[in-house]
């Protein structure tokens, strides 16, 4: 679903709506950007984007060095109240660890926002993508191991919109034909989990099972993963696969007693 359809309703405040999309052209791949390039990536005209960015910059959110703006750690705030307010987090880090040491690789956990995937937990225990994974981070669902699981299990009317979209190519390897990605959801959804090699970056694998809340829909995904060839498809099927649902069931029961 667009954003604007989301938010043309009578109680939306606009500017508010602008101000968070002016917070989110900042990411790992831009870090730093000019008024002309936040204008742009926000979709807002230069005068307001200048104005958004001086209130951000007033109330410590962001910084600037006469030309170029970026945000400052401060901007974690945002985050922490959903963090601290959330239990999810917390139950799955342990798990984690123990995945992580089960299967010799990083584990992670996400949550489907819209069509991303956003990080809530990690472990990482190599250095394996050309950027950095932290809490916070976000991905293409569609590219991705945790995002087609959460996809899988999601809403018809949240697939239907992801699949609508164009399908960000992130390597040659991605599927970007909505009917192709439409049947993989099929097969995520009928054998559990998710096996993706190669889409979100060149030499990466990764594989992914649901975790479902106390309500029994699945409430994230956790994943390792491992750079391509590091093991046959063999050994993550057979081998990481049942861990990983091991793990995720106790993950589950943990979430069962809060």
């Amino acid at each position: 679903m667009d954003e604007r359809d989301a938010t043309d309703g009578g109680d939306v405040v606009q500017a508010f709506v602008r101000g968070l999309a002016v917070i989110r052209c900042f990411d790992a791949q831009n870090r730093s950007l000019t008024l002309s390039d936040v204008a742009r990536r926000a979709d807002v005209t230069r005068a307001a984007a200048g104005r958004f960015l001086r209130t951000l910059e007033a109330l410590g959110y962001v910084r600037s060095d006469g030309r170029m703006f970026t945000l400052t750690p401060r901007v974690l705030e945002l985050g922490f109240s959903y963090l601290s307010a959330s239990t999810l987090p917390d139950v799955i880090q342990p798990h984690l660890e123990a995945l992580s040491r089960a299967t010799d690789e990083s584990a992670s956990a996400a949550v489907l926002d819209g069509a991303d995937i956003v990080y809530i937990a990690r472990v990482p225990l190599r250095r394996i993508m050309s950027v950095g994974i932290t809490v916070g981070t976000r991905f293409p669902a569609a590219a991705t191991s945790m995002g087609r699981v959460l996809l899988a299990h999601a809403e018809p009317r949240v697939v239907d919109a992801v699949l609508a979209a164009p399908l960000p190519a992130r390597t040659p390897q991605t599927i970007t034909d909505p009917a192709a990605l439409r049947a993989e959801l099929e097969r995520v959804r009928e054998r559990g989990w998710a096996l993706v090699d190669g889409e979100l970056e060149p030499g990466l694998t990764s594989l992914a099972v649901p975790v479902r809340g106390r309500d029994g829909a699945v409430a994230a995904a956790v994943n390792v993963s491992m750079s391509s060839g590091r093991h046959s498809r063999e050994t993550v099927v057979e081998r990481f696969v049942p861990t990983m649902i091991r793990e995720a069931a106790a993950m589950q029961a943990d979430l069962r007693l809060l």
